[in-house]
């Protein structure tokens, strides 16, 4: 019978250190199924002792043993060192025989009387042979191609105990870390929820008189009769109620388990209602903003409202000094979604500040006025709605800041 295997990489000795530590076996027991294997070893071949050994730089480890007790001895003792990368069986009939264990104390009874030795390389799943799992005698003798067969089968059986060990490590250790997140998160979104009414109650006050004030002045007969006023007062008024439901949306989303109110979510309109209530910003810069075809999407629109404010207002608080904003809104269709990017001649984002900035009360610059909320709150409803919000590449001029919903 013939056996063939697959060449592994030949690596060094400190990947191999690596890989082994991966593994976190040395000075372990060696627990029921591997010294299942190497028993099965002995007993396949029958020989009086097995071992899997693994060899760091400077040590073998026999990490389980049957016929010994399992053992650590320098690299320089252990018969697999000549042999650690040869990616087939290596059989040794009689080592006295053979010039390179001569004089291995593991042959000339220094540490023990071996005659015969075979093994079989340990390939990790990286690639790299970590040691071999290996037959002794103290006798002289060959094996039969049907135990060569078994003593390959038995090495990948080895690998796969301890590549499913390495597993379960990680799976714990994922589980643990996502117990952590899961039990911050909720600490988070515990002080998130605090805040957001503390704030909604300390904004729903005073919007209230606004809004009282605003239609007790539309009923004056003055008003009522002025042609410029009522136009005014209606856009305050209107855009008093977005505010106020917007501090009542974003106050239930701020509370772990809040749904979204989805419905058609026309995007083109959100823009225009977020102008109008930009609109005093805007004359007051010189802003010009161009608002190019967007679609109707499925979503909430009083939380794309904030969005959406909080995009455009960015654009035009972080404009350049003495260079009026130039402002475009345009909308995309991709194959699975929708990209709506907001494009402006600003002073621009730093590419490594990319992500930095999408994190709670962080500023890009500190002489524009702002708390650092903005964004984040603008990636929390984008990411609710399953999408993504990010940055551009860095431009020449300005910036692009862009999110994406699923279509």
């Amino acid at each position: 019978m013939t056996i063939i295997t697959a060449r592994p990489r030949v690596i060094s000795d400190q990947q191999r250190d690596d890989q082994i530590e991966r593994y976190d076996v040395l000075g372990q027991p060696p627990g029921r199924d591997l010294q299942a294997l190497v028993d099965l070893a002995a007993q396949v071949c029958g020989v009086p002792i097995a071992i899997i050994n693994l060899l760091t730089s400077d040590h073998a480890h026999a990490i389980a043993a049957s016929g010994v007790d399992p053992f650590v001895c320098t690299r320089g003792d252990s018969m697999c060192t000549p042999v650690l990368d040869n990616p087939d069986i290596v059989l040794v009939a009689d080592a006295r025989a053979d010039e390179r264990y001569v004089d291995n104390p593991m042959v000339n009874g220094e540490q023990a009387d071996v005659r015969f030795y075979a093994s079989v390389p340990l390939r990790s799943d990286a690639g790299g042979i970590i040691g071999r799992l290996c037959v002794f005698d103290r006798a002289p003798r060959t094996l039969e191609d049907r135990q060569r067969a078994a003593l390959h089968t038995l090495a990948a059986r080895v690998m796969d105990v301890l590549d499913l060990r390495l597993r379960n490590r990680q799976l714990e250790q994922s589980l643990t870390d996502l117990t952590q997140t899961r039990d911050e998160l909720r600490r988070s979104n515990d002080q998130l929820a605090l805040f957001a009414g503390q704030v909604s109650h300390d904004l729903r006050t005073p919007l209230t008189a606004v809004i009282v004030n605003v239609e007790s002045l539309l009923q004056e007969p003055a008003v009522a009769a002025d042609t410029e006023l009522v136009p005014l007062a209606l856009s305050a008024l209107r855009a008093s109620t977005r505010m106020a439901g917007l501090i009542d949306d974003l106050l239930e989303h701020a509370t772990v388990g809040a749904k979204l109110r989805m419905g058609d979510a026309d995007l083109t309109r959100i823009a225009e209602a977020t102008l109008e209530d930009l609109g005093p910003a805007l004359r007051d810069g010189g802003a010009e903003v161009c608002v190019g075809d967007l679609p109707v999407v499925w979503a909430d629109p009083v939380q794309l409202y904030s969005v959406m404010l909080n995009l455009l207002s960015n654009a035009v608080k972080f404009a350049r000094p003495g260079v009026p904003a130039r402002i475009t809104v345009r909308g995309q269709t991709l194959p699975d979604r929708w990209c709506v990017q907001i494009t402006d001649n600003g002073i621009g984002i730093p590419s490594q500040r990319h992500d930095e900035i999408f994190g709670m009360h962080t500023r890009l610059e500190e002489s524009v006025t702002g708390h650092g909320i903005g964004l984040p709150i603008a990636r929390r409803i984008v990411e609710a709605h399953g999408g993504r919000i990010g940055v551009s590449a860095e431009l020449q001029v300005g910036a692009e800041v862009w999110f994406e919903l699923p279509r």
